[in-house]
């Protein structure tokens, strides 16, 4: 189950070619192993998981990242190749180095990612056997494939483009993610990955993607768990011929339309979160500091009785109130305001005298719901994006090895 609109139309991005088999992986033989492969002297940059169980694959890739520019990214679905200590490690590497052996490139400009069953070891053989078929299947119009090829318990692909003009050249970028559950990112998504055809030097590539993490998938719960092998990417290819690197107007332009993919994209996250029937959004204004704002965001946005009475479609506001009291921040609660779409539900820290319990329950009725709560305390906004909680979440969890 998914809530809202599904989009499935992207522009290919010159200098990207992509590709999505069965490596069998997966035990229903759908696509699992993913390939991206990236024009020479493109520049990527990195945001990965600061979980303390980091998964192999995103040690080995921040170590290549590092080490050398990159030209591939080889992607399994279906196994997470976490939490197996060192084998983990060396298996990733193996990958690294099959893929190397066949295409030319140094293994250290191949980076691996994982997501799928974490504790289980990666079957590398299946993915060596594979790795001749991919690179075969690579295409600058397989985005939709690749999206499709990446998820887990997803029901759907995500995908986002964006083309727009840049001085005088038409510039592109196209973006897919995957995440539907084990999301409260501790740095990004599960996995997702932007590509352009601009051309940015790599430090300044790494600092656009930071801001825009955080404006986005450091904006979304589902369940407040943060996965093993959360990992996003951005890469410029640079063929476009449009440059960023000096700043600039063209540098502002393009960081606005990357913001605003990775909000798509996040939100994208949301709609699909595991068993989801609400998109909700949860706004935090007029905040003393941004950190006192998210607090409070998110003690309601991952409040399972908060979760529940979304899912029921019910108005019983003092689970909003009972959230926001168990926030670790110092506030004067006589001062707020809390609104449930466009009706007030308290003024002052008490119930609204003209708020009647037909009017949140039409509110909370509604697919999309907006949850505000004004501070009235400082000039800072924050917003969180998150999803109900229903019974298909619980039966998702509870059969996802079986």
């Amino acid at each position: 189950m998914a809530v809202g609109i599904h989009n499935v139309d992207f522009s290919a991005v010159p200098g990207v070619r992509l590709a999505a088999v069965a490596s069998g992986i997966k035990k229903n033989d759908s696509n699992d192993l993913v390939l991206f492969e990236f024009a020479e002297g493109s520049a990527t940059a990195g945001v990965f998981t600061r979980s303390l169980f980091a998964a192999a694959p995103v040690t080995v890739g921040k170590r290549h990242l590092a080490s050398s520019p990159a030209r591939y990214f080889l992607i399994n679905s279906g196994n997470a190749n976490a939490g197996v200590g060192d084998l983990g490690i060396a298996d990733a590497e193996n990958c690294c180095k099959a893929l190397s052996e066949l295409t030319g490139v140094a293994a250290e400009a191949v980076i691996p990612f994982s997501t799928g069953v974490i504790g289980e070891r990666l079957p590398v053989e299946k993915i060596r056997s594979a790795l001749p078929g991919v690179i075969s299947a690579l295409s600058e119009a397989n985005w939709l494939v690749a999206a499709e090829g990446i998820m887990t318990t997803d029901t759907r692909p995500k995908i986002a483009s964006r083309i727009f003009r840049l001085g005088s050249r038409d510039v592109t970028i196209t973006g897919i993610a995957k995440g539907s559950g084990m999301i409260q990112p501790n740095m990004a998504t599960m996995l997702c990955y932007i590509a352009t055809d601009v051309s940015c030097a790599q430090s300044q590539l790494q600092a656009l993607l930071t801001q825009a993490v955080g404006k986005s998938f450091n904006r979304i719960t589902i369940d407040s768990d943060t996965s093993t092998n959360d990992s996003c990417m951005l890469t410029a290819t640079g063929v476009s011929g449009a440059d960023i690197s000096s700043g600039g107007e063209s540098a502002d332009v393009f960081a606005r339309i990357l913001d605003d993919l990775c909000l798509e994209l996040a939100q994208s996250i949301v709609r699909d979160g595991e068993g989801a029937t609400k998109f909700v959004e949860v706004r935090v204004e007029h905040g003393a500091t941004q950190a006192e704002c998210l607090a409070i965001a998110y003690a309601i946005a991952n409040s399972p009785l908060m979760k529940t009475a979304l899912y029921a479609s019910d108005a019983n506001w003092g689970r909003i109130v009972m959230a926001i009291g168990k926030a670790p921040v110092t506030i004067d609660v006589n001062k707020l305001d809390v609104y449930l779409g466009d009706v007030q539900l308290m003024q002052a820290g008490q119930k609204h005298p003209r708020y009647s319990e037909n009017q949140g329950a039409a509110v909370m009725a509604q697919e999309t719901i907006r949850i505000v709560v004004d501070l009235n305390a400082g000039e800072f906004s924050e917003s969180v994006w998150t999803s109900d909680l229903s019974h298909e979440y619980v039966t998702i969890n509870a059969e996802y090895r079986t």
